[in-house]
This record gives C-alpha cells, sequence and structure tokens, in this order.
C-alpha cells in the first residue's frame, strides 16, 4: 500500500522536529530515512517507534522496487547537487517536498522538469522559513493590498542557535556571492553583504543594518507572484558579527572565501561561534496600490529556533499533501497554500504583527 512517509536526514536537527510532528498524526508510516542505521533507531526509539529507522542514501542508486511502492511521500532534507533522486521520486508517483534554500539546486529543478514528460504528483519547493514563510508573508501583503509593486524581505538570524554544517556551507559560500535579482522588472546584478539598508525589526529589537543575501526567494517570487521588484536582506542578531561582515566583504577579504584553507577556516568560526541568541526575524514590507492611494505594508514574524520553524513549515505541507489531492507538477509553497492556514498551525510559537501606512501615519491592523 503507497502510505508510508520518509523524511530524508529525518534524525537530523529539521529532520527529527518533522518526524515528531508527522509520528504524531501517522504513527507507524514515518521513516526518519539516512545511511546510518543506528543512529536513525537511536531517535527513533525517542519516539516510541512511531517513527520508524530506514537505511538508504539517496545518492546511490539501490533502492527497492518495494520503496517506489510503498512510499507516498518524500521530505528532503539534505542539500543535493543533483536533482537525480526527486526526478526518480516523480516519475514513481511519489509526492515530494524540499527543504533547500539553494538557489542553484532550484535551477536545476527547472531545467530537469523542462525534460519531462508529464509529472502525476506534486512537489513543493520553498519549504521553510526563507524561503517558505517568507514567500507566504510576501503573497499575503499582495493579497491585502490587491497590487505590488515591490517587495523587501528582512531576515534575522540568531548565532546562538546551533545549526548543521550543510547549513553553516551554504551561508559562508553565499556571504560573497554575486547574483541576479528583478528590480522593476529588470534583471540587476548585485551583491551579497552589500547595499545596507537600516531597518527597525519588531520585538523591541530596534535598528539594525542590513544586507543583501542570494535567498532564492527574490528569485521565485517575481514569477510566481509577478511582483515587478522582490529583494532579500540578512542581519544577524549580533549587530557587532555583522557590521564586522560587512566590513570584511568592503575591504575584500570575504574573496578569499574561494580559497579552501580560508573557507574551512572560517566555517569551523561559524561551528564554534556563539554570541548570540536563537531568535529569528522574518519581515516584509510592500509597497502597492489600493484605491489608487499608493499603501505601504509591513508585516513581521519572530520566535525562537530557525531550525524548528522550518520543520514545522514543512510538517504543515506534508500534513497537507498527504490528506489531500493537489494539482501534479512543480510549485513553490506560496502557489498552493494560503497563509492564514499556515499561521493557524504556527500560531502557538510564532508572534506575527502587521502595519500599513498612508500619508506618513501607521496603522497596527488588528487580527
Amino acid at each position: 500500500m503507497k502510505d508510508k512517509i520518509v523524511v530524508v536526514g529525518g534524525y537530523g536537527q529539521v529532520g527529527q522536529i518533522i518526524c515528531k510532528d508527522l509520528g504524531e498524526r501517522f504513527p507507524g508510516k514515518i521513516f526518519a530515512a539516512g545511511r546510518s542505521y543506528d543512529k536513525a533507531k537511536q531517535f527513533c526509539l525517542k519516539t516510541n517507534s512511531k517513527v520508524l529507522p530506514l537505511q538508504m542514501d539517496v545518492h546511490e542508486n539501490k533502492l527497492s522496487k518495494d520503496f517506489f511502492q510503498e512510499v507516498f511521500l518524500v521530505v528532503m532534507c539534505l542539500d543535493q547537487q543533483s536533482p537525480r533522486f526527486m526526478e526518480r521520486c516523480l516519475k514513481e508517483k511519489i509526492h515530494y517536498i524540499d527543504i533547500s534554500a539553494s538557489h542553484e539546486f532550484l535551477l536545476k529543478v527547472r531545467s530537469m522538469s523542462s525534460g519531462m514528460s508529464s509529472i502525476e504528483s506534486t512537489a513543493v519547493l520553498s519549504v521553510g522559513l526563507a524561503p517558505g514563510v517568507t514567500n507566504m508573508l510576501v503573497k499575503h501583503s499582495l493579497q491585502y493590498l490587491g497590487q505590488v509593486h515591490s517587495a523587501n524581505i528582512y531576515l534575522m538570524l540568531g548565532l546562538g542557535e546551533k545549526h548543521g554544517r550543510a547549513a553553516i556551507e551554504w551561508m559562508i559560500d553565499n556571504m560573497n556571492a554575486v547574483f541576479f535579482i528583478r528590480d522593476k522588472g529588470v534583471k540587476k546584478q548585485v551583491r551579497s553583504f552589500e547595499d545596507e539598508r537600516k531597518i527597525i525589526f519588531p520585538d523591541g529589537l530596534g535598528q539594525r543594518s542590513t544586507y543583501r543575501f542570494n535567498f532564492t526567494d527574490q528569485h521565485v517570487l517575481p514569477e510566481t507572484l509577478g511582483i515587478p521588484s522582490v529583494s532579500t536582506r540578512i542581519c544577524f542578531d549580533s549587530a557587532m558579527i555583522t557590521n564586522l561582515i560587512a566590513l570584511l566583504k568592503k575591504i575584500g577579504v570575504l574573496s578569499l572565501l574561494h580559497q579552501p584553507i580560508f573557507r574551512r577556516q572560517v566555517i569551523k568560526l561559524f561551528e564554534k561561534l556563539n554570541l548570540g541568541s536563537d531568535i529569528y526575524v522574518a519581515k516584509v514590507i510592500s509597497e502597492g496600490i489600493i484605491k489608487e492611494q499608493a499603501i505601504r505594508y509591513e508585516c513581521s514574524i519572530y520566535g525562537e529556533k530557525e531550525s524548528y520553524i522550518t520543520g514545522k513549515v514543512a510538517a504543515f505541507v506534508a500534513k497537507r499533501i498527504y490528506a489531500k489531492q493537489y494539482p501534479p507538477g512543480i510549485f513553490h509553497i506560496e502557489e498552493l497554500f494560503q497563509w492564514e492556514d499556515l499561521f493557524d498551525e504556527l500560531q502557538t510559537f510564532i508572534h506575527f504583527e502587521e502595519y500599513k501606512s498612508d500619508t506618513n501615519e501607521i496603522y497596527h491592523l488588528q487580527q
């Protein structure tokens, strides 16, 4: 029977959150998968066997026929260089969710999908905090305003939360990135940790300097929501570290990240770094038109533990895909789901604020 959910990387930091959530809803049907059976088993024992262990390596083409005959949904929590495993799942009519934040991977997925004659299952990308919640906040802004000509996304990430090595490597590798965004509908080349913009964050966090960063939401949203200008900027909860990285970028030190020895040392430094909290904030400022009047709309969410909200967003999508039939194809989260439904799932552990402004006045919107 095709009723199993396999969480690849299920005993990792985010994977455990997904497995525990889904295990409570569908006990005995959730599998924490990875290369180490022992690690998977140790984790699953903590769930009272509501989650079951599975040894597998997505990089090896050794999966049994039973895997594809019995699995309904795969949730991918590992960074991949190639979408081959995803392609195999879709060809076998297995639904698929990916929490990857890599724009390069999404480009490979697009190329892969263009070569597929037909897709009979549903794949959901941009699942997490950024991309993910940020995409949904921009969609919420668009639905509120009706017409949006620019959406600016701002993230604050806490340096006190411990992340896996893959997440740290992705962050380091994008600190000196050169990439393109859409600005008034035209491609514009920009660079990470440049173009400073000062933003006031909620919850008394005050004004912070934020800088461009190569998150995938800014690449996806102009296409999925038709917004002419989208940008994403980042800062850390430690203003000192944010300013230090910006300074290193300005004087050219970050260009040394291309050298393996220097890159390894920076990764080790971030693995040991513990200068802040585990807070995260995602803020969206959108500008649009309501009844021929220019309106600025702001909305923010904040909470603790980025890995936790990433796992909870993935679990939300998985439960929806498992319970309801969605159109076949490859989608981003904002193309299938509504902010109100996601917020209902997350509201016990996040805070949500929204404001609008016109003629220089700010109003807090009552929920």
